[in-house]
Order: structure tokens, then sequence, then C-alpha cells
């Protein structure tokens, strides 16, 4: 199957308020082209350097979403285009990034990743650590950045009793916060969780935004 017959057939499944992010690391700028051919305008990548060059040569029209691990030395580079950062996993990320999208003149969006895997390799914070930073002074200085919402990653396990009760939770978090911190805004949204292998579980548990890689472009390079 062609790049377009997996694009529509992931939609043929996704809810209208489900949006896909088109996970496009490690792919080269023509397979991107043809999902952009299609109607696709949302690519996820997670390394600064490749975002940076596809940025450049592809079109402009085009949102990046940052969906990998960021280091705070490299947010400079994309803080000039950056749409939506996903993993912002510390304070001190976060701070960063308000930091350059004042130097670019820019409100950069970004959703508060949470660690609800039962995996030691993923980020994240505890809810905790997000309630800490949500009430501290410092945070509510910043005026440069704009918290859209949550994001999560599953335990990479077959056990679907497991995946869904980890995006339960991450719901959860959503809810709480929302109710807590940002009852009044209308931009905290977003609950970006779901991945090629399981989208539909996450579709099932409130996710509003899926990050889909291999089922589009085939198994990465």
């Amino acid at each position: 199957m062609s790049i377009a017959d997996n694009i529509d057939e992931i939609k043929a499944n996704l809810p209208a308020k489900v949006q896909l992010v088109a996970v496009s690391k490690t792919k080269p700028a023509e397979l991107l082209m043809e999902a952009y051919r299609h109607g696709q305008r949302t690519f996820g990548e997670n390394k600064v350097q490749e975002m940076v060059w596809k940025q450049d040569e592809l079109p402009k029209d085009i949102e990046w979403h940052f969906i990998g691990h960021l280091q705070t030395n490299k947010v400079k580079y994309i803080a000039p285009f950056v749409n939506l950062i996903h993993g912002v996993d510390s304070f001190k990320l976060l701070k960063t990034i308000d930091s350059e999208a004042r130097k670019e003149n820019r409100i950069i969006p970004c959703l508060l990743q949470f660690y609800i895997a039962e995996e030691e390799t993923k980020f994240g914070f505890s809810i905790a650590e997000a309630t800490e930073m949500l009430k501290s002074e410092s945070f509510l200085l910043l005026r440069n950045v704009k918290i859209s919402g949550v994001m999560g990653m599953s335990t990479y396990t077959n056990d679907e009793a497991q995946v869904r009760k980890e995006f339960a939770h991450l719901k959860a978090i959503f809810e709480k916060l929302k109710w807590e911190y940002f009852v009044e805004s209308d931009n905290f949204k977003e609950i970006s969780m779901g991945m090629s292998g399981d989208y539909q579980i996450a579709i099932e548990e409130g996710s509003t935004m899926v990050r889909i890689g291999s089922t589009i472009f085939g198994d990465r390079n």
C-alpha cells in the first residue's frame, strides 16, 4: 500500500476530533512530500537537527511537532518555527522554551509529559512534580509558553489491559489539571497518546492526538 492509502486507512478510523501527527523521524523528505501531497500537514520529529533541515527544505505551511526528549541546549534551534512541543518533562526545560520563545517574539504551545509507563526508559513528570510547578510563582511569570495539554507513552507490551490502564491514568491526570489549574483555559485541551501499535486503545481512552509513524511510512530506517 502507498503512503496515501495508509493515511486514508488510519483517518477512516479516527474520530473527527482526533488529530493525526505523522511521525516522520528518520524518513527522507520525498516520503514526507508524498504524505504532504495527500493533504497531511502535521509532522512529528524527535531529532532537532533533522527537524531543522526538513523545515528548511519542505513547504512552509507544515506544522512541526517535536515529539522526542528535548535537551535544553537545543531549544534555540527549533524555537523560531516549532508549532507544538509534546515532551516537556521538566520545569527547567519549560523555562528554557519560554526564554527562547521570548527572543523570537513567539508563544510556543507545549504539552506536559507524564510518566505513565512501567518502564524505566521513559521521561516525564509525576503528578506531584507537575502540581508543584503549576503552583509556583515562577511558573506564573512565564509569558511565552502556552500549556495546551498532556502527553504520555505507554509501556511497550502486548498486554492491552495494561496499556489501557496507563492511558486511562493519563486521561485522569488531564482532567485533574484541567479542573484545578486550567478550568478557564480554552487552550488546555490536548491529550497526546497513542502510536502505531496502540492508537485505537488510546482513542477509546480519550486521546485527541495520535503520533503514528511506521503504519504510515513503513518500518523505521
